[in-house]
């Protein structure tokens, strides 16, 4: 593939394609290091020999494993096959400054590129936690300055707050 390929490639991952790939575990925002290998165009065991032979520029803050419970949680949120094949070690999860140490590492073009993706979703998530807790301060400030008479109002607008529920789909095999 030439340069202009791998380009034109990078350039349709939509901001959003990675922000769906990002997940919470142990309170920080992580990429599973199977959507990250998704997103370089790379295999994961590929993916994973890069940290491996590298593990100096991959401290504990920038990447993790999962625990067999936290990948079973995901299992269940995010719907993960537990068919025949596929892994046989548990995922490894990279924060944000691991995704970008491995665009670093791998040092592809596409790898590059992508990591910009991902710097992008992992800023936008963040401007978006910033203004609904900015967004929370000022109605808390409200409520206390109005009586009970705006309760319904106050509640109202916490529960347009609060994040969806993600969606669930049912598979039903017949």
């Amino acid at each position: 593939m030439n340069n202009a390929q791998n380009k034109s490639t990078v350039a349709t991952i939509p901001v959003e394609r990675v922000e769906q790939a990002i997940l919470v575990n142990r309170g920080e925002k992580v990429i599973l290091d199977s959507d990250l290998a998704g997103l370089y165009g790379i295999d994961t065991r590929s993916l994973i020999q890069a940290l491996k032979r590298n593990s100096r520029r991959f401290p504990a803050d920038f990447v993790f494993q999962l625990t067999k419970s936290e990948f079973e949680a995901l299992r269940s949120q995010i719907v993960i096959s537990k068919g025949r094949g596929g892994r046989r070690s548990l995922p490894y999860a990279f924060t944000e400054h691991g995704a970008i140490m491995a665009a670093n590492v791998l040092n592809s073009e596409r790898a590059v590129e992508a990591s910009v993706q991902v710097v992008r979703a992992f800023v936008r998530l963040r401007q978006m936690l910033v203004s609904n807790e900015e967004l929370a301060r000022k109605v808390e400030e409200l409520e206390r300055t109005y009586d009970a008479q705006f309760k319904v109002v106050f509640d109202a607008l916490r529960a347009l707050m609060k994040p969806p529920e993600p969606k669930r789909t049912r598979l039903d095999f017949r």
